[in-house]
């Protein structure tokens, strides 16, 4: 999602002149997209302000502006802690964006805008759709929702971003084919709480399956991914569509948090391990070969050690294809933020580095089971980590690295698979 802010923000700057700069010291326009889901990004962001001040003294006239969900709960903090920054601006008021900028120019006293949108009504105003003249980009993110009304109690979402709020489907079609036509292949839909998109709209109620179709019947598209959905809401319709439908790929991100249903309940995640794994059970059977990720929360508070167990033994059942593990980070103004049961950061970390050796454990006997078998790979070209190899993602969320040409960028491949590591899978064209 703070990719998809990033790049909504550019389009808002090009809109009024502006060119992306070779670097900071070039800039006219330097914008911080911040993030709070976890205490570690809001100090890099400080830490970032703090390098940029001495800018300030070089180029007086430099706009610094700081977007996003820090600035959306941060706002009087940011102003005085770095008090040459020009504006904060918030999550809902991204279109604010360009008449901030331009009073910036003309004068320098710090602005905030900092107001969520309501829950009712759409925003998709406030969405700039991509034009055809933009460079080309193989892979693209697609909003269809915003906000969150689950209000889990570790979650500081509902505060930076609002109350869940779904695009008109309308909107949304016409931006894929818009960026199908201008060379997207694959698209991503994203959503606090994607499966759950449809509420509220003046067109009635648009249930996720039902846009998967749409968009599947869209010539050109190659690929459809979304992330994240939420498990008390994975219905029957939804992986009906994921089996049927080519376009939609199989892989899941599916967050499980916890193993344990004491610490979900005090999560209030609205599920429980049975029925986490009732969902998983289904997706599998209709869906051979799915690649199924998740997220895992650890050092919750008042989690004791059996349910710390717990988790790894829901681990060890599923055997997810990878997972995105942290320890808890208290986030201020959230409810598990104002316990006092707090676990220590020594024993969080001892946690979290058991759990990181056993995922590791099952990705890497999960990726090694895929050699000797071909894959289809989207080629998004020359890979980051060696130039002599292309690289791509298959249909169940799987890297891939393999030897070829740079000019099958954008092409769908066939791969066969020679190895297996912790980090993905390499190959050879077929």
């Amino acid at each position: 999602m703070n990719e998809e802010d990033s790049e909504q923000m550019a389009l808002y700057l090009e809109g009024i002149g502006f060119s992306k700069a070779d670097s900071i010291l070039e800039a006219q326009v330097i914008l911080l997209n911040t993030c709070s889901v976890r205490r570690k990004p809001e100090d890099k962001a400080f830490s970032m302000l703090g390098e940029l001040e001495p800018l300030r003294w070089i180029k007086p006239d430099v706009i610094i502006g700081v977007c996003g969900c820090m600035a959306q709960v941060r706002a009087d903090e940011i102003k005085r802690r770095a008090p040459h920054v020009n504006f904060v601006l918030g999550t809902g008021d991204l279109g604010q964006l360009p008449a901030l900028v331009e009073e910036a120019a003309q004068n320098q006293k710090f602005q905030k805008r900092i107001e969520l949108p309501e829950r009712k009504g759409n925003i998709v105003e406030d969405v700039p759709q991509r034009h055809l003249g933009r460079a080309s980009k193989i892979k693209s993110f697609v909003p269809i929702q915003y906000g969150c009304d689950k209000f889990c109690t570790f979650c500081i979402v509902p505060a930076t971003r609002g109350r869940e709020r779904s695009r008109p489907s309308v909107d949304i079609v016409q931006e894929v084919e818009s960026l199908v036509q201008g060379g997207t292949r694959e698209i991503t839909l994203l959503g606090q709480t994607v499966n759950s998109y449809g509420k509220n709209l003046l067109e009635g109620r648009v249930p996720f399956s039902q846009l998967l179709q749409r968009l599947s019947e869209i010539p050109g598209l190659q690929r459809i991914r979304y992330t994240s959905p939420y498990p008390r809401d994975f219905r029957e319709d939804l992986i009906e569509t994921i089996r049927d439908c080519p376009k939609v790929m199989e892989h899941c991100h599916l967050p499980a948090q916890s193993g344990d249903d004491e610490m979900l309940k005090e999560m209030h995640r609205l599920y429980t391990v049975e029925s986490y794994l009732e969902i998983v059970s289904k997706l599998r059977n209709a869906i051979p070969g799915l690649g199924l990720t998740t997220d895992i929360i650890v050092g919750f508070p008042g989690e004791t050690e059996v349910q710390f167990e717990n988790t790894l033994k829901l681990i060890d059942h599923v055997r997810f294809d990878g997972a995105y593990m942290f320890a808890y980070s208290i986030r201020p103004g959230t409810p598990a933020g104002d316990r006092k049961d707090q676990i220590p950061d020594k024993v969080k970390k001892q946690r979290l580095a058991r759990l990181i050796e056993l995922q590791n454990r099952i990705t890497c006997e999960i990726n090694e089971s895929y050699v000797g078998r071909t894959l289809e790979v989207l080629v998004e070209g020359v890979s980051t980590k060696n130039p002599e190899m292309l690289q791509g993602y298959s249909r169940e969320f799987k890297m891939v690295h393999f030897p070829g040409s740079p000019d099958r960028a954008g092409r769908l491949a066939q791969v066969h698979v020679t190895a297996g590591k912790q980090w993905g899978l390499s190959g050879q064209l077929i």
